[in-house]
């Protein structure tokens, strides 16, 4: 297949004369915040039940759609990107029990990951569920999450549909491949699957209210083939008069294979502290439960797990980059497993003979080994400097580990104790990076800070300020961007592009002073960070302004709306992707009350100045010169609601209606992005892309006139 590659000057080609969008009505609303009067023209789509939002949706959608159809290289560049993408087999989301090993996998052709299981871990494989064969009313089915029972022939499975994350909990017979009778809603906040009894007879699980979508939930006991109706509650919002919980506390339980005890964790919204309380396993009794707490958001413990008589507890409360602590559950006392050091310690897996730890060092995963024994500290050899995206523990305690990097394909590893080299157990995927180099540089911000920025670029690129470069940031919840293979990423870099990583503060590559850099009142560091690091591409002849694009999703939606909203002058065209935009009214969404523990509440007026000089949707000023926009969004988004990034589309093209094109691209079979399949991914991707290169100018992508 010919591919067009960029010239080294990009033409000027004369734009388009656009149709205008459809019109959006204003009808204003104005709310006073601590003396601040703030107007909001588009209030009216908070409500998404309306036969006006939806309608005015769908215009969008088709207004869009019209749009992109006229770029002439969107289907080639789709085409070439399926390609990649269908390189080889994908596998993923590994899980071991019963001598099976359980895995997600995507052969080349196929749309949607499908549920597989295996003998051990290199036995003869069978197809277990696909998702697509689901039965259903329209749209695509999701697996969710699944854990498997301890004997391994039993699976329980969230699945949802058209990407809602909105989990309908079911059981599956592994060796019949069939539901029992079991079938639980609002089951969708078990992104970690759930806890099973040790003899297999039932399990734990959260569950939420009919009338909530993230607060106010609980931990249910369900013994299988009875009705989720006699489930019994054991922990969390209102289960006992003796434990109070906040509206947005998250609670789960988890047993170990090892351990008599309980332990229950709560997550406090979106805070990185989290609580632990225990139990013994065989008292659990409903509200009269004997729980104890062990940890409290006061030490400051972001992952624990339980092994034996002890919990594992990784902590920030003296060290920004952490330490791992021994708990003894009966003794009470407290040691000091693995002290800090330069790595960000990230969290603990229990095996037979040690807790392994995966931590960030400069910005790749290194594997810990503590010995249960006698704490003896060793570090597992990796094959290559990536991530580890995946850890999972056998019966026989040996680990399978998943990693990656950015010119890694994914790789599946056998790691059995720290003498024995990891044994690759599936070839990675097949695809030529042999042309792409990654790299990293460190970036001085308008404070003086050092931030780190991962380059890909192709080998020996040109410095002639003519490349067309992408610039990812997010900066939120101190979640770290860690080098991840894409083989579809080729089909941007291929034609000369680059892709860049801004690892700003709010994140936490570089510990918990990181994240906190970037947090509440420091916020705008993130939007700094990324600005200084899209200056430093253009002032070292990388890049343009003309041929530079900047992206941000979900949380990264401040960021990337700061970013052209300050500096509009530096970016051709920008996707705010899933993106909080109106961080004023965040916190009324369904997701909005976990979330005031990264981005504050309008209640206090300290926090309210940061984030009313923080949201994209009210930074945005008539008359200015903003680049080009593509906002993208799923209508049955659980997390960010499509009224947000539906403002923020509105308000940019009311701003400046004879300036660059802003376009609101929905996908109505898809919410976040975490329950799409592969083919609305590269669609997406496609559509973005294709809208960037027209804007760079690229001679493919221009609309005929």
């Amino acid at each position: 297949m010919r591919r067009h590659a960029l010239c080294s000057a990009l033409l000027a080609i004369p734009a388009l004369a656009l149709a205008a969008p459809p019109a959006t009505p204003e009808k204003p609303v104005v709310d006073v915040y601590h003396g601040v009067s703030v107007k909001d023209p588009y209030r009216w789509m908070e409500d998404m039940s309306t036969p006006e939002f939806k309608g005015w949706l769908r215009a969008q959608a088709d207004y869009a759609s019209s749009v992109l159809k006229t770029l002439p290289g969107r289907d080639a560049l789709r085409k070439r990107m399926g390609e990649l993408a269908d390189s080889g087999e994908i596998t993923a989301g590994y899980e071991q029990a019963g001598g099976r090993t359980f895995y997600l996998k995507r052969v080349p052709g196929e749309n949607a990951r499908k549920l597989w299981v295996r003998a051990g871990t290199s036995g003869g494989e069978r197809l277990l569920l696909d998702p697509d064969a689901l039965p259903g009313e329209g749209g695509h089915h999701s697996i969710d999450w699944y854990t498997p029972s301890p004997n391994g022939r039993l699976l329980a499975i969230g699945i949802s549909r058209g990407g809602s994350e909105d989990s309908v909990l079911r059981v599956l017979d592994v060796a019949k491949g069939t539901f029992l009778s079991e079938s639980i809603d609002r089951a969708g906040l078990n992104e970690n699957g759930v806890a099973w009894l040790p003899d297999g007879r039932g399990f734990f699980y959260n569950r939420h209210p009919a009338d909530e979508r993230y607060n106010k939930s609980a931990v249910l006991l369900h013994k299988l083939g009875s009705a989720s109706t006699q489930d019994v509650a054991v922990f969390g919002w209102e289960v006992s008069a003796k434990r109070t919980f906040a509206v947005p506390d998250l609670p789960y339980i988890s047993t170990a294979r090892d351990s008599k005890w309980a332990l229950a964790e709560v997550l406090h919204g979106d805070a990185a502290e989290r609580s632990y309380w225990v139990a013994p396993l065989a008292d659990l009794k409903g509200a009269d439960t004997p729980w104890k707490r062990i940890i409290g958001p006061e030490d400051k413990v972001t992952r624990a797990a339980l092994a034996g008589d002890a919990v594992f507890a990784i902590s920030q409360k003296k060290a920004s980059r952490r330490e791992l602590l021994r708990l003894d559950i009966a003794a009470g006392t407290q040691s000091v497993a693995l002290p800090s050091g330069d790595s960000v310690l990230q969290f603990p897996v229990v095996a037979r003979d040690a807790i392994y730890v995966k931590a960030l060092d400069g910005g790749v995963s290194r594997l810990i080994r503590v010995a249960r024994k006698d704490g003896k500290v060793e570090t597992v050899q990796l094959p290559f400097d990536g991530t580890v995206q995946e850890i999972s523990a056998g019966d026989d305690w040996r680990l399978l580990v998943r990693m990656a990097g950015w010119t890694n394909p994914p790789q599946v590893l056998l790691v059995d104790g720290i003498k024995t080299k990891p044994t690759p157990l599936q070839a990675p995927v097949k695809v030529d990076t042999s042309k792409v180099e990654a790299s990293r540089v460190m970036v001085k911000a308008a404070d003086g800070v050092m931030v780190p920025m991962s380059l890909l670029t192709p080998k020996g690129v040109a410095r002639d300020g003519k490349r067309p470069t992408i610039l990812t940031g997010y900066g939120a919840y101190g979640i770290s961007l860690e080098p991840a293979f894409s083989a579809s990423r080729l089909a941007w870099l291929e034609r000369g592009g680059i892709q860049a990583i801004c690892h700003v503060r709010g994140g936490g590559e570089l510990g918990e002073d990181w994240h906190r850099g970037g947090y509440i009142e420091t916020k705008h560091n993130t939007v700094g960070d990324f600005l200084a690091c899209a200056q430093w591409l253009v002032s070292n002849q990388y890049t343009s302004p003309s041929t530079l694009a900047g992206t941000g999703g979900s949380a990264g939606g401040i960021t990337i709306g700061g970013a052209i909203t300050a500096r509009p002058d530096l970016f051709a065209a920008a996707q705010s992707a899933v993106g909080v935009s109106d961080m004023l009214r965040m916190e009324l969404t369904p997701n909005g009350a976990p979330n005031v523990a990264e981005f504050g509440t309008v209640t206090n007026p300290s926090h309210f100045k940061a984030m009313y000089a923080n949201s994209p949707y009210h930074r945005i000023r008539d008359g200015v010169a903003y680049p080009a926009v593509i906002v993208t969004t799923g209508a049955n988004d659980p997390r960010v609601d499509a009224w947000m990034p539906g403002k923020l589309a509105a308000r940019l093209q009311a701003a400046n209606p004879k300036g660059k094109p802003v376009l609101l691209r929905v996908d109505f079979d898809a919410g976040h992005g975490i329950g799409s399949n592969i083919g609305q991914a590269l669609d997406e991707t496609a559509d973005v892309w294709s809208f960037f290169l027209w804007q760079m100018g690229d001679p493919a992508f221009q609309p005929t006139r």
